[in-house]
């Protein structure tokens, strides 16, 4: 008797478009956006504006997978030519390229939608936010360094949020040093995770840091951007009066930056993925719960 195989499955579209923007990477930057929101709260009368943090979760998510989205379109002929990403779902047909686009431009009526309802300076900044999600993807055709250009598009992050709960760019001193360092942060990292794709980019021409300068100085320049990145989250704790529970949490984060770089050598990638999700999203989750610890119990924020 012939076997016949059972169907295989496709998922949905909208299950295949999450998974094609990796949806819950959003780990990595919602914590700053509500770490400066909180903090402006707390700045600004002691009180958690619910509804805010919402709006701010709701822009956030759709500028991301709005740049996630454009960035798999622009990068599905570079993805195909790579065996790391050819699995990905539009090179593959799990997504068609029209979903990608539509997923896209929701995704960014989600987020001008949600300035809108923030307030006007969030609305009026909102293109502004837009720029290098557009031009990143581009970036490694033209810049070794397209890691600094998402560094650019992740600092604005922690900007947007301040703004967004005090409408006024009147003492956002302390967001746009949150967003410097998160800059650095997201962008060191990145330094890290295109080390792993060095051989294939120089052979079909993308532009990268590793690909240009080598594995060793693409480590050694990440290395540099996260010891800035601990200082600059330093001189936040004190620019705000964070007390011994922020220190903790940035102790803990000290931890986990020495770990990825101590994991990954040039002469051993393969823990990169360990160190890009694991320790970072470690470091994003521990600043976030220590200081909103300490702006509850120290600081006085109130529900």
């Amino acid at each position: 008797m012939a076997v016949v195989d059972a169907p295989v499955e496709k998922p949905g579209r909208v299950k295949a478009f999450l998974k094609l923007v990796a949806i819950e990477h959003s780990v990595f930057a919602l914590p700053f956006a509500y770490l400066s929101a909180l903090t402006a709260m707390q700045v600004n009368g002691g009180r958690v504006r619910w509804l805010d943090l919402l709006l701010i979760t709701v822009a956030m998510v759709g500028a991301r997978t709005f740049a996630m989205a454009a960035n798999r379109i622009l990068d599905r002929q570079i993805d195909a030519r790579n065996p790391r990403t050819a699995g990905r779902e539009l090179v593959t047909g799990a997504v068609s390229v029209r979903t990608a686009w539509t997923g896209a431009v929701v995704a960014l009526a989600v987020f001008l939608a949600a300035a809108a309802l923030l307030n006007p300076l969030c609305l009026w900044l909102a293109p502004l936010a837009v720029i290098p999600l557009i031009v990143y993807p581009y970036g490694k055709r033209f810049t070794n360094w397209p890691h600094a250009i998402l560094g650019v598009a992740q600092a604005v992050g922690p900007v947007g949020a301040w703004l967004a709960v005090t409408g006024t760019l009147t003492g956002s001193g302390p967001a746009w040093l949150l967003g410097i360092a998160v800059g650095l942060w997201i962008g060191g990292f990145d330094l890290i995770y295109a080390c792993q794709d060095v051989d294939v980019d120089r052979q079909i021409g993308v532009h990268s840091v590793p690909a240009r300068y080598g594995l060793r100085f693409a480590l050694h320049a990440s290395t540099v951007a996260h010891v800035v990145t601990f200082a600059l989250y330093v001189w936040f704790g004190l620019l705000i009066g964070f007390g011994w529970l922020w220190w903790v949490g940035l102790a803990l984060t000290a931890v986990a930056f020495g770990y990825q770089h101590l994991v990954v050598t040039p002469t051993d990638l393969s823990k990169v993925n360990r160190a890009f999700f694991t320790a970072n999203g470690f470091v994003g989750i521990a600043l976030f719960v220590f200081a909103l610890l300490d702006l509850v119990v120290r600081l006085g924020l109130r529900p």
